[in-house]
């Protein structure tokens, strides 16, 4: 499996908030915007139907530490 990188622009108070919420969770911030991605396909797909692809959301997510 191929890993890609993805750089973003974000506003510098979000980032911190969004670290705020990976360090709650017990998860780095990359982490964390892995798990954020993961729940938005699975709501797409439960809402308009699986898109086609070999490889589940839940790969590459590290579950919590809680």
């Amino acid at each position: 499996m191929a890993i890609k990188s993805v750089s973003i622009r974000i506003e510098e108070e979000m980032l911190k908030k969004l670290a705020y919420v990976a360090d709650y969770e017990g998860r780095s911030v990359n982490s964390h915007v892995l798990v954020l991605i993961r729940e938005n396909i699975r709501a797409f797909e439960e809402t308009n139907g699986r898109i086609n692809g070999k490889i589940n959301p839940d790969v590459n997510v590290k579950p919590t530490r809680k």
